[in-house]
Formats: structure tokens, C-alpha cells, sequence
């Protein structure tokens, strides 16, 4: 059978899957920066609009120690 890929998930998931943590994750809602869709009480956050908020921080520049 064919695992189906969530469109939203709840705050919790959204924490495990980017790896930051809730009080990051609703910084990022507050400033703007993670939109959300309610549904009663329950936060969900899309799939894309998690992929896109990571796209969109600054990338890591490592540097090599000689």
C-alpha cells in the first residue's frame, strides 16, 4: 500500500521535522515567517509552507581549519 504524504501536520510534527523548537517554530509563526491554517482550536502547518520557511534561512557557511 502506498504511504500518503501529509499536506499539513500539527505543531508537534512540525517541531520533529525541521528540528527547532516550539517556542522557535512560533516565533517564526508570530513574525510572519510560517504561515498556519487553523481548524478550531488545532494549528496546522502545510508541508510546503515548512519546506519553504527553511528554504528561506540563511544557509550555514562552515569554514575548514587548517
Amino acid at each position: 500500500m502506498e504511504e500518503l504524504t501529509p499536506y499539513a501536520v500539527s505543531i508537534a510534527d512540525a517541531v520533529k521535522i525541521v528540528g527547532l523548537g516550539r517556542t522557535s517554530l512560533y516565533a517564526a509563526i508570530a513574525a510572519g515567517k510560517l504561515k498556519t491554517r487553523k481548524s478550531g482550536r488545532r494549528t496546522l502547518v502545510e508541508t510546503a509552507a515548512l519546506r519553504q520557511f527553511l528554504e528561506e534561512l540563511p544557509e550555514s557557511v562552515t569554514q575548514n581549519a587548517a
